[in-house]
């Protein structure tokens, strides 16, 4: 038997199948080959159509089945991955009322900000861990004042994985996860956020009913089997955004773990226990995947870096190189610090943790008769990876610590310096899995099971590569890291 897992992103929509006993991964595939369409009829906004993502789902599980030789009868289980903070609204003959205002949309950045300031800082941070900012709350109030027309029609709103749920099942539901990346869950009440739905007059009654992020949530019925390719009765399991699975499918559930991902932008994860927040306006908290009501919290705390690994995409396409490989072994012919050459990568717009600043890229310290592209690869690497470190420095002063931090095997992580790096100067090990987020939502529809000691196993048998562990001298580099960050406080301080 076998479990098949999606992840809905912006870009595609990629399905795994893992076999149910060993979550051992058989295939993946993406659909469409190219990347799917986007709508943005003016600046700053950006939306999908809901039905496509349905589409491409449906010709992704054909293809996954036909290639794998499986049946549908042979799907024990369901997992849903989802580009998070999107907002889809249907009617209530579950037909989609526009398009989807999905993550990227920035058109309800000032109502986020008016609420905040209406509602408080501490009351914010003390029962929605977060400012309203940018997120699915904000996004329906916009709906509500600008398209009454289309929000008085609205049933119920949804996040992208609800609907590609409801379109298996005819089944309309959420998850305490779900609803508190849109901001909309009270975590002092442990409850629905109704300080933030009063505030912007929204109607408790379009919410969807609440079901536990792991366990039976609705199954495929007729129409979505015809649809889908998959059997009437399959059961979905398992529900989450895209940043807290991409955690769950690095084995990241306790206080101390954190899952860290090094693409285009940089994404630090960690989870937390407690409740205290002093840095919402720079870090997101969401319920993690498994936070209960009622019992211990579980809160991923997630911190977003624009300029990452564009940074050095960016050399790659501008320096004499033909490749990654070719760079990292260039940069590996420079001493740690790079002889005082530093690369501040910020230049992929605004960094909200530097208080929405947009420094921009900067290259300093260069001398031309004895610098070369080798010095400028090795500060490129070094400049990222202190950007990740001056990240985590802000998630400490929020409480985090950090023991473990898993990522996935993408081109920064491989890099030797760049995690010998971040593992240095934060006294932690980096351990590399080579997994993906459907992978992890497949596997997670076992998980109703609740053994989670057997799902760790899923992924140290199956997708480790690698440990990093801390240089023992580690002056150099807390030398470099300092140097590197007093070019950035100079900067931040003009």
């Amino acid at each position: 038997m076998y479990y098949i897992g999606f992840d809905i992103g912006s870009s595609s929509i990629k399905v795994a199948l893992v076999d149910s006993v060993t979550g051992k991964s058989l295939a993946v595939v993406q659909e469409p080959e190219n990347e799917m369409s986007m709508l943005a009829l003016k600046n700053g906004w950006a939306e999908q159509k809901p039905e496509e993502w349905w589409l491409h789902s449906c010709n992704a599980i054909k293809k996954l089945l036909k290639n794998c030789n499986v049946n549908s009868s042979e799907i024990s289980g369901i997992g849903i991955s989802y580009q998070m903070h999107g907002l889809v609204l249907v009617d209530r003959d579950g037909k989609s009322l526009r398009p989807s205002i999905i993550w990227c949309d920035s058109r309800a950045v000032q109502i986020g900000k008016d609420a905040f300031a209406a509602i408080g800082n501490d009351i914010c941070n003390t029962r929605l861990l977060n400012s309203p900012s940018n997120f699915t709350a904000s996004k329906l109030k916009w709906v509500k004042d600008n398209e009454p027309e289309i929000y008085n029609q609205v049933y119920k709103f949804m996040l992208p994985g609800d609907y590609l749920a409801y379109r298996f099942s005819n089944v309309i539901n959420t998850t305490i996860s779900g609803l508190s990346e849109g901001i909309m869950w009270d975590f002092e009440k442990d409850t629905l956020a109704d300080i933030l739905l009063n505030h912007y007059g929204i109607d408790q009654n379009k919410v969807p009913e609440i079901v536990p992020t792991f366990g039976l949530q609705s199954r495929v019925d007729k129409k979505g089997a015809e649809e889908s390719g998959l059997a009437i009765g399959t059961p979905i399991f398992y529900r989450a955004g895209d940043q807290p699975n991409n955690a769950l499918s690095l084995n990241v559930f306790n206080p101390g773990e954190v899952a860290a991902t090094g693409g285009t932008s940089g994404v630090v994860y960690a989870v937390t226990e407690s409740l205290s927040v002093k840095e919402s306006a720079r870090v997101n908290n969401f319920a993690h995947v498994n936070y209960v009501k009622g019992a211990a919290p579980r809160i991923g705390k997630l911190l977003c870096i624009n300029g990452a690994g564009i940074q050095y995409r960016w050399l790659l396409n501008n320096l004499a190189v033909a490749s990654y490989d070719e760079m990292n072994n260039l940069a590996s012919e420079i001493e740690v610090g790079s002889d005082g050459v530093a690369i501040i990568p910020f230049g992929n717009g605004a960094e909200r943790m530097l208080n929405n600043e947009d420094v921009g890229t900067r290259l300093v310290n260069v001398n031309l008769n004895n610098h070369t592209k080798s010095h400028l690869c090795r500060a490129a690497l070094e400049g990222i990876a202190f950007s990740f470190i001056y990240g985590m420095e802000i998630m400490e002063e929020d409480g985090i610590t950090i023991n473990v931090m898993r990522a996935g095997n993408d081109n920064l992580f491989r890099s030797a310096i760049f995690s010998t790096t971040i593992a240095t100067v934060m006294n932690c090990v980096i351990e590399i899995y080579n997994t993906t987020g459907a992978i992890g939502a497949a596997r997670a529809a076992g998980l109703h099971q609740g053994d989670f000691e057997k799902f760790g196993s899923y992924i140290t048998d199956n997708d480790y590569v690698m440990t990093y562990k801390p240089e023992k001298n580690t002056n150099a580099y807390r030398k470099a890291y300092q140097n590197w960050k007093k070019e950035l406080e100079l900067i931040l301080n003009k």
